[in-house]
């Protein structure tokens, strides 16, 4: 094997695929990136894979020759990133040693000298996740990066609630829902699955209806997800194939595999209110800079931010205090309606929610200080956040 290649496109493919690599791997093979060199494509296709999650990615090359290796992902990251811009000529050596049939050396040239690497033969690289016999689904890459940015940032970091640890994805007719909750907060997306672009005034068909289509998938796969789709257009189409343990997002020459989580998603609609006894509209920004703020202050033990809603002075004041550091107070503008009163938060959880709230403009709706609160966006994607509030202690 021997081909030549820009240093860009080696770093940002290499740096792409090797997220997908095992900082522990239950096998040496496993800490190492499959490169396939074809020759009649003239393509290079890098490929990792820990078992649960799988990248691969191609890139354009002139290959001298063709052939497959794997050298260890972190090692080549750290030359190739560090490299000058320009060519690397990358070949795999003659075997010095016969009897060695696992381990081969392959050599990276550039213009600012050599390296030599210890690399793996391809035979035990295991193979990618395939789904055959399944209808794909197509979808615009414009609902998926909106329906994660509203929702991925709630799902669960507890492993031992796996569901809990990747995003819902719930079809309708025309649009994908997407859902995440730790328990504390909840966030639900939804997003149309037909657009029309001022370039192309009729939309891409989708491959079918997504009425009754639903999957968990990893909040780790769909971060990779995202790098991936903020190398494309947001005009481009996305290829899903799912069965029933696996997952596959097909975009261009990139693919991302994943396994699906197990177990049934909580019914979260039933924990969303339908009515309120109050509601503040607020300027999504400005109340944003003032958690920020005050949060400097926080109680670092419970974090918590108190909210007093002054319906008389058209007022939401912010406060915290904490024995160790001292307290802050802050007020800004606010339209509100019904009762005034208290009611506290976990600040981050508020500033996480108010960072993907699509809009200038909010409205926060509550009933009781015990009871959920919603933050829904005037205007604009249909997102709605439910956050629990805290207790207050005098």
């Amino acid at each position: 094997m021997k081909f030549t290649c820009s240093q860009s496109d080696l770093n940002t493919n290499l740096s792409l695929v090797s997220r997908a690599v095992s900082s522990r791997p239950t096998h040496p093979i496993l800490g190492n990136v499959l490169f396939v060199a074809d020759l009649e494509q003239g393509l290079i296709s890098l490929t990792a894979f820990d078992l649960s999650l799988g990248i691969r990615t191609s890139f354009n090359a002139t290959i001298e020759e063709e052939g497959t290796i794997t050298l260890p992902a972190k090692l080549l990251n750290d030359i190739v990133s560090r490299l000058p811009e320009g060519e690397i000529t990358i070949t795999l050596e003659p075997e010095e040693d016969e009897e060695d049939q696992e381990h081969t050396k392959v050599s990276i040239e550039s213009v600012s000298g050599r390296f030599q690497l210890r690399g793996m033969k391809a035979d035990d690289f295991p193979e990618l996740p395939t789904i055959a016999n399944v209808d794909p689904l197509k979808l615009p890459i414009s609902a998926l990066t909106e329906g994660l940015k509203g929702s991925l940032f709630a799902a669960s970091t507890d492993e031992t609630k796996q569901v809990l640890t990747g995003v819902h994805f719930a079809g309708q007719q025309d649009s994908l829902e997407f859902a995440a909750t730790d328990g504390h907060r909840l966030a639900v997306v939804q997003t149309p699955t037909q657009e029309t672009t001022e370039e192309e005034q009729t939309p891409p068909e989708p491959s079918s209806n997504l009425e009754g289509f639903a999957i968990t998938i990893p909040a780790r796969a769909l971060r990779e997800l995202e790098r991936i789709m903020g190398m494309h257009k947001e005009t481009d189409a996305i290829t899903l194939y799912v069965d029933e343990g696996q997952v596959i997002f097909e975009l261009g020459s990139q693919r991302l595999t994943s396994r699906k989580l197990e177990g049934a998603y909580p019914n979260y609609q039933q924990l969303i209110p339908r009515q309120f006894s109050r509601s503040a509209t607020l300027e999504r920004k400005r109340l944003l800079s003032s958690l920020e703020r005050v949060a400097l202050l926080a109680d670092q033990k419970n974090n918590l931010v108190k909210f007093t809603l002054s319906s008389e002075k058209g007022q939401l004041i912010l406060s915290v205090e904490s024995q160790d550091l001292g307290s802050a107070r802050e007020s800004i503008p606010a339209e509100i309606i019904g009762e005034s009163g208290e009611i506290a938060f976990n600040v981050k959880y508020l500033m996480d929610g108010l960072k993907a709230l699509p809009a200038s403009d909010i409205q926060m709706q509550l009933n009781q200080e015990k009871q959920p609160v919603i933050f829904t966006p005037l205007g604009g994607l249909k997102m709605t956040y439910l956050v629990m509030p805290v207790q207050i202690r005098e």
